[in-house]
């Protein structure tokens, strides 16, 4: 499990590589280079009908890691043109092409391991388990940014892709030896695999999902991070080109800097998993959002140069702060991916955490679209970086806005977890009056009648 979740974590190691042959190789625009990022990243969308899929249809007796392996057989088939054949790197709509492909395969390796975590946890009862994930996850992209940004010194862009294509074969071999009981999960029956058609077995999971998402405990906060998301105008293109081209940044410092990102990630992930559950979650959520916003004018002060004015040169200004914000950003899931572990129904693993990672994603698009809207209104250009300081307090301003409904996350885990329970409790409890009800006066009605039968026996008796 270790090894997938670590692999899901090193996938920024050929990214960096591909977002450096775009804005260099490619020569392509700030806000063309968003949108093939976030373009990209459309196959992830459909990752309900993934979990679906994954929780319904068993392969070989298995659900999850056969599903691990489809994935990421995907992604050597996306990287390795890239790395083998010249022209596939070269052409803009091949480059798309490959670039759908890999996230499609990862997409779908991504809902296996949520769900595979996700069913783990409950079957072995161990809460916050996503807490050890994100600390994996962050490990591996600690290592993926190390390690590009050294590649990046020393080799061509081609060459990192093709090592990433050789240690994706390296985990798909693993993952085709490894059986999915040697984990302790539960096997279905013979009976209940002959028993089950697909579209069957696929309209249930997916009545099971509708009637999980429609539970106001995981409804509610499912809709605030959704929005905190889809409402903040990203400008990573802008911002990545303006660092690499007007203030020539060199590519190896902002993979350093994701680096020492992903150190405070796995810092934070560790601190939250000894201290912070105690935490009020609005609280924690709130304060998060707040440090995100703030951490966004970050931006400003390196386009402004106002570090220069303190001797700090912006190497060393990139280096610690240009990833902060990205940083916030993945931390603040954190709580809301425990949160929903824990009130996940059980056979619904894949299905809501894929639901989960595709509301997400597509968040995450819309943000990453409206920034290029944003770009395009105040004409921020490769030319042209005057209006881009507007835009970063526009995000600023954004960032604020998700403040003013916090009151949807809710206090604390435990307390959304015991009114889950209470809910479900009251629930079962009307179902049972109600069956007692229905016994109850149909008996007394059974007995009236019966004393009505009985009554001109027995006045015929006393005559």
């Amino acid at each position: 499990m270790r090894v997938w979740v670590l692999g899901t974590g090193f996938r920024c190691f050929p990214w960096l590589a591909l977002n450096v042959h775009m804005a260099h190789s490619l020569n392509l625009h700030p806000s063309t280079l968003q949108l093939v990022q976030n373009a990209g990243n459309f196959p992830m969308v459909a990752k309900p009908l993934y979990g679906l899929l994954s929780d319904a249809f068993y392969i070989g007796g298995a659900h999850r890691i056969p599903y691990v392996s489809i994935g990421v057989l995907l992604q050597v088939l996306s990287w390795g043109p890239l790395a083998l054949i010249p022209f596939a790197g070269e052409s803009l709509p091949t480059l798309v092409a490959c670039v759908l492909l890999s996230n499609f395969g990862a997409s779908i390796t991504e809902v296996a391991k949520d769900a595979l975590v996700a069913e783990y946890g409950q079957r072995h009862k161990i809460n916050g388990l996503q807490s050890y994930v994100f600390m994996a996850l962050a490990s591996g992209g600690i290592l993926g940014n190390l390690i590009g940004g050294y590649f990046l010194l020393k080799a061509p862009s081609r060459t990192m892709f093709l090592v990433f294509a050789f240690l994706l074969s390296i985990q798909l071999a693993i993952s085709m030896i490894t059986r999915e009981e040697s984990l302790g999960l539960p096997q279905p029956s013979n009976h209940f695999l002959a028993k089950k058609s697909i579209p069957e077995s696929i309209r249930k999971k997916f009545s099971d999902l509708v009637s999980a998402i429609s539970e106001e405990s995981i409804s509610r906060p499912l809709t605030w991070i959704v929005a905190s998301i889809a409402i903040v105008p990203i400008l990573s293109g802008s911002m990545f080109c303006y660092q690499t081209q007007c203030i020539n940044l060199d590519p190896s410092i902002i993979g350093l800097s994701r680096v020492i990102s992903q150190l405070v990630l796995l810092s934070t992930t560790v601190l939250y998993d000894r201290y912070w559950k105690k935490v009020s979650m609005r609280k924690l959520i709130g304060g998060v959002q707040i440090l995100y916003a703030s951490s966004l004018l970050l931006d400003l002060v390196l386009v402004k140069q106002i570090n220069l004015k303190f001797g700090i040169p912006n190497e060393i200004f990139a280096l610690c702060f240009s990833g902060l914000a990205e940083t916030l950003a993945q931390f603040k899931l954190l709580p809301f991916s425990v949160l929903f572990a824990t009130l996940c129904p059980r056979g619904c693993e894949g299905s809501l955490t894929s639901f989960l990672a595709s509301a997400l994603c597509l968040s995450s698009i819309i943000s990453g679209f409206s920034g290029v809207g944003l770009a395009s209104l105040f004409r921020i250009t490769s030319d042209d970086y005057s209006r881009l300081p507007v835009g970063i307090l526009v995000q600023f301003l954004a960032a604020l806005v998700p403040l003013a409904w916090i009151h949807h996350v809710p206090l604390r885990l435990i307390q959304a977890v015991a009114e889950k329970v209470r809910k479900k409790g009251m629930s079962k409890r009307t179902r049972r009056n109600r069956r007692v009800g229905r016994v109850t006066f149909s008996s007394v009605y059974a007995y009236r009648r019966g004393r009505e039968s009985e009554t001109p026996s027995n006045s015929l008796d006393a005559v």
